[in-house]
This record gives structure tokens, sequence and C-alpha cells, in this order.
């Protein structure tokens, strides 16, 4: 379907991911629409062709839902399920607090009147009509179109009890089933809190400068390149750049990171995080619909809407075991009676009993509330998982490989070493021709050079140049002061066969380079003048996080790199990978993560979205660093760590083995406490009661089981 014919619509009034698939599929029947798709997770609708509001909440009638189109993110929009959520209790559930005073009264009847007396009756069914008109209206017309989900066993069970006379037990039984419907409703509020609260954090208008004046401007109505005043305080409404200012920004909303980050000019600052100290001035870069916390909120919400393998499996199995329970039923009601001579009114009591019991209220509510409440957490914690599906494999993860640079290093290269090795070689004066020849060089490590070059007051600016040129994948040349100078590689300068290239210089490269660190060499055609080594600086946290994730299981961590095997192996070594792999193309690093999901199957691949986009692809579970600045990050990662660095991943995948051992313990539970319910019919103990009671208490301790998940911290790594 094209994303061009799409329309997504907010729904308020869900109650149960059953009663969300059957508004879908009544939606997908509209004349005038080609497909339809439930997001339960986030309360949403997509839309594939042309619907209107009330032809959607027509299909929506059975739970009386309410529709409105979906506005963009940050500005005017709201949900409405949250306004509703502010009403009192009692306003909301009224209906079932009449009906719980109505049974009360039925009671009170009883004793005083006795249950032979018109009155009795009379109230039970005025609570049950109360209370669980919607569940009766809707299992009614399923009734009719042969369509058995969970409110038609309830129907059919209450139809049943009424006609065997056993009205306060039917009347208990549906006011017990829509306080479960209620909890159920409550769960997954707070469990679609988790994310709709980011909503919140981004204010609805800006200081604005326009054609010299200041004015207050609502975020919708902000262009790029506005400059937006931000002071001491104050949350930053848009995306955009530091013109002016310094200042300490929290960006925990973001990127999940508890300290502050340092700002100044050309740094690029995120809506919804706080400027804590300074005056800022920012050029706006996005527009509120485009901002980073509108992007993480979408995704989030899609995500949410994702269907995991577990969901899938409830999903098949409630297909057949709901007309499964009604056969079941059916014998328990008849076979007895027909074949021992047993009590009708005993065994039908049964087998409506079996009805009520075999409602898969907890098993279809077991995966849904689980896969949001840990993505939510997730987001709030600076880490977008972009579905249930790479939420559950993420915590399958048997080994995970890292693209080195940028990911267990910062990616910045720094000089390290500069010796000379001609005592009448002034260190300065040649620091000046050597940022001379690299200030025209294109090599990533040249940008080191100059900083130490700047950092010594080297003037290498005003130094002439003839002849400059590149030796590919050598190094570098120039004629200064008609000498030809060189900048490269030792297998360089002994082509250059230069008199003083000794054992001991080699020596010394050798012991450099186990450092893990790139060795040049600076010289002429006759000597060798000095020594250089530059390193690309591995990350504090690296070690730790490595530590971490061998303390949660993962069997094989590699490090993928292209460079030399000695400074790979250096790095590898510090940081406590099991492996290491050098010297690569990333054609090769392509390679590498398919024969080690040959051998591990499931398999992670961390890098930065875009150079290692073949192995991220590739692996079972691509995972992007720095998602908060990148665009492609978002977009193409399975999972993205918004902050630029790996101390979230520890906590990504302890959230996503949660995840996995609660949906597993979850659906276990929901079925065997069903099944151990059913075993009640064979010495005829199970009562309407116990049936629904059951069902309650099991749709309770898996919702509030899946809520947990929201409560799982991160642990900081120093």
């Amino acid at each position: 379907m094209s994303e061009a014919d799409k329309t997504v619509y907010r729904v308020q009034g869900f109650s149960c991911a059953n009663c969300a698939g059957k508004f879908e599929s009544n939606v997908q029947k509209l004349p005038a629409v080609h497909d339809a798709k439930v997001n339960f997770g986030a309360s949403k609708i997509s839309v594939y062709g042309t619907a209107t509001i009330d032809e959607l909440e027509q299909a929506g009638a059975f739970e009386n839902l309410k529709v409105t189109p979906e506005t963009k993110i940050g500005g005017t929009s709201q949900n409405t399920e949250d306004k509703k959520d502010e009403d009192p209790f009692f306003k909301k559930h009224s209906t079932l607090l009449y009906s719980i005073l109505l049974i009360a009264f039925g009671f009170t009847s009883i004793a005083v009147n006795g249950s032979d007396n018109i009155l009795t009756p009379l109230l039970f069914i005025a609570s049950m009509l109360i209370g669980g008109s919607n569940m009766l209206k809707t299992g009614l017309i399923n009734l009719t179109k042969l369509d058995f989900d969970m409110r038609t066993l309830m129907t059919v069970a209450v139809i049943g009890g009424v006609l065997i006379g056993e009205w306060a037990e039917v009347a208990i039984v549906v006011v017990l089933f829509a306080i479960s419907e209620a909890l159920e409703r409550f769960s997954m509020e707070r469990a679609r809190k988790s994310i709709s609260s980011l909503m919140d954090i981004v204010p609805k208008e800006a200081l604005i400068r326009r054609n010299g004046f200041e004015q207050l401007i609502h975020v919708d109505d902000i262009q790029v390149n506005d400059i937006m005043i931000v002071k001491p305080g104050q949350k930053i409404a848009m995306d955009g750049i530091i013109t002016s200012g310094h200042s300490s920004v929290n960006q925990a909303a973001i990127t999940g990171e508890s300290l502050p980050v340092e700002k100044s000019n050309n740094d690029e600052v995120f809506a919804g995080t706080l400027n804590e100290e300074g005056f800022l001035e920012v050029k706006i870069t996005k527009l509120i619909e485009d901002t980073t916390i509108s992007k993480i909120i979408h995704l989030v919400e899609e995500a949410q809407g994702e269907r995991a393998p577990a969901q899938a499996f409830v999903d098949k199995f409630a297909k057949y075991y709901t007309p499964a329970i009604m056969v079941i039923a059916l014998l328990v009601a008849i076979v007895p009676p027909l074949f021992f001579n047993a009590e009708w009114s005993t065994w039908v009591y049964q087998g409506l009993a079996v009805l009520v019991v075999g409602c898969p209220c907890a098993l279809v509510i077991s995966t849904p509330i689980s896969i949001v409440s840990a993505i939510g957490n997730a987001a709030k914690h600076g880490v977008l998982i972009k579905g249930g599906i790479h939420l559950e494999e993420m915590g399958s993860l048997k080994a995970i490989a890292f693209d080195k640079t940028g990911t267990l290093t910062k990616g910045v290269p720094v000089l390290t070493d500069y010796e000379i090795l001609n005592s009448e070689t002034n260190k300065t004066e040649l620091m000046s021709i050597i940022g001379a020849l690299e200030n025209r060089s294109q090599h990533p490590l040249a940008s080191a050079i100059i900083k130490k070059a700047d950092h010594m007051n080297a003037d290498y600016t005003n130094i002439v140049i003839h002849n400059f040129s590149s030796i590919t994948g050598r190094g570098i040349q120039g004629d200064i002061n008609n000498e030809t100078y060189y900048i490269g590689s030792p297998a360089l300068f002994t082509k250059l066969n230069t008199a003083n290239f000794t054992t001991d210089v080699q020596d010394k490269v050798t012991a450099l380079q186990e450092q893990g660190k790139t060795v040049m060499l600076a010289g002429t055609n006759s000597k060798v003048l000095a020594l250089i080594a530059v390193a690309d600086e591995v990350r504090a946290t690296s070690k730790r996080v490595i530590q971490k994730l061998h303390e949660a299981g993962i069997d094989k961590t590699v490090m993928l790199t292209g460079d030399n095997y000695s400074t790979a192996k250096a790095i590898s070594e510090h940081v406590g990978v099991t492996d290491v792999q050098s010297e690569l193309m990333p054609e090769d690093k392509l390679n590498v993560i398919n024969k080690l999901k040959k051998q591990y199957k499931h398999v992670g691949m961390v890098g930065d979205g875009v150079n290692d986009a073949p192995a991220l692809a590739a692996s079972t579970v691509g995972i992007a660093m720095g998602g908060a600045g990148t665009d492609t990050a978002l977009e193409t990662a399975d999972v993205a760590l918004m902050g630029d660095d790996l101390r979230k991943l520890p906590f990504t995948v302890k959230l996503s083995r949660k995840t996995l051992n609660i949906i597993k313990a979850n659906i276990t539970f929901a079925i065997a406490i069903k099944v151990l319910a059913l075993f009640l019919v064979i010495p005829g103990w199970l009562t309407l009661w116990i049936a629904i009671l059951s069902d309650m208490g099991a749709t309770i301790l898996v919702a509030l089981n899946s809520l947990r998940l929201m409560k799982v911290k991160d642990e900081e790594i120093e």
C-alpha cells in the first residue's frame, strides 16, 4: 500500500487487544478502504484508502470508540485519551459502580425477602444490564455472525446462567468481567504513558528574533533559519545549531545521559532538552514535526504496533483456542447427562463455567503490555528499539560485533608521540614543516598532527611548498627550501633506503604499534628526522561495557577494524573483546557477520549506522551509535543508542532479556491457569465464581508482571 494513500487516526476507548483486532477487521470491510492496521500500543489506526470519521466510529460502535485525525507531534496535538484519563475514577466507571451497588441491594433483598421474591432477580438482572451492557450487546451481535471471541463466550455463559436461575452468580461474573476489562485498560494506559509523556517535555512556544524584534511564537509557526533565544533554566523548543553563547545542556530526555553536556558555537541542540546555565542563540534547523524528539515519539509509537514473534504465536493460538473452548463447553454440558445419566442442570452449569474460564483475556494481553512497557522504558533511557521483533531478538543475542572507530574508540585521532631522531633538528621548526605538508593532506590522521602543530605554536601556514604530491598508500611529499620532505609509513622509508632507519628506529616503531598506535616517520631522502605516533583514543567506558556484556551471558564479542593487526590487537586486549578481525574492508565485515551467524545464529552488530550499513543489515540486530544527531541511524537501525557511547548497550540487553522472560512467564501462566481451572470440571468443582476469578486474577497478574518492565533501571557504567 502507498504511504500517500495512508491516513492515521487516534482512537479513544480500546479496552482490550481483542477489541482492537475486531475494530481493525471492521474497518477493513469498509467499501473505500483497501487495508487498515491498528496499533494497539499507541491507540492508533492507519487507514489505506478513504473513510469518514463517522464510518470509523460506526466500525467501532461495539466499543463506543471515538476517532480523531492524528495531528503532528509537538505542537497543538494532544492525545484525547490522555485528557480522558484526567477524569475522576468515579466518573469514568460510574456504570460499574452502580452495578456493584445493585448487587449489594440484591443480596440485601435475599436476606430480607428471600430468593423467591420477584424484586431479587430484578435487582440482579438490572446489575447485569448496567454493568455488562457493552459486553452483552457485542456478544449478541457476534453470535448472529458466528464470530466467537471472549465477549461471545461471556454472553453465552450469562444467558445460560440466567436460564438456569443463577441470578446472583451471573451478576457477579458480569461485574468481575467489567472490572477485569477496566484493569486491563488501566494497565495498557500506564504502559502507553511511558512514551506519551515525552510529548509534554517540548515547550509549545519559543522566543524568536525576527527582523530585529523578539516575540513568543508557537512552535508550529517557527521556520527553519529563525533565531531562537533560550535563557538559563528554559527548555529548548526546537532542534538547531548554537550561533552564540555557551552553556551546559541536560539531554537526558533524548540521549539518556545523566550528566549535562557542554555546548557552544556550532554545537547541535535538541528540542525537549534543558538549558541549565547560559544564554543561547540557536539557529533553527528543523520544523517541529522533523525534530529529533518528534521522530523518536513517532518511531516508538510505530514500534509499539509491530507484533513480536510471541505476539504472532498468541494471535494464532487464540484463533483456534476460542472455538475449541466452545466445543469443550458444549461437550461438558451434554456428554455426562446423555451418556452417564448425570443431572442436566449440574453439567450445563459446568459447561457455562468452562465458557467463562476459557476467556483468553490474560493470554491476549500478555505480550502487548510487555512490549509497550519495555519499548517506552527504553526510549526514556535513550534507547530507540524499532519494534517488538527487535526487542525479542536483542534478548536472544549470543554474539555482538563492534566496529572499532567511533564505537569502541572515540573516532577522533590524537597525536600521542612526537620524537626527534636527529639531535641537530629543531623540534618546533620540523613540526612547522610537518604541519605545512599535512595541512594539504586529505588523510584522516592529518587533523591530529595539525592540532599538535597549533598546540606547539608552530608556524606552518607561511611555509611555501612546491611539488606537493600524495604517495598512494604510503604517505605524502613536498619540496621546501629546495629539500624534499616525506611523511609516511615505515614502509615508505624502507623503500627510500634512508641511512639512519636502523634497527633501533624499527624497534621503536614496533613498540608503539604494539600499543595500538599508528606510526609515521618524517624525513628526507637521506635521513629519518622524527617519529610520529597517532592513536584513536579508546572510550573510557568501553572496557566496562564489554565486561558487563560478558557477565550478561554474551558468549562472543568481536572487534572489526581496518587497522593493521598489531594496532587492532592492542586495542582489543585493552577493551577485553574475545576476538579481533583486522585489516577489513566493508565487504569483509559483512563476511565476518555471516560467519558468526552460522555459528551463533543470533548476532548483533554495533556501528555508526552509515559506514557499516552492509554488516548492520546482515546482523540479527543492527545497533547504531549516536542516533540523536543522525537521521540515517534513526531510520535504518533496528536499535539506536541515542547517546554517542556504548553505556546503554548492557541495559538494552538486560531489558530485552527480562522482556523475553516476562512474556514467556505470562503466556505460560495464562495457559496454565486455564488448564488448572478446566481440570476442576472432572470432579464437578468448577463454578462460575472460580472461573471468572481465575480469568480476572490471571489478567491482573499478567498486567502487573508486564508493567514491571517500566521499572527496569539503567545501571550507570563509570
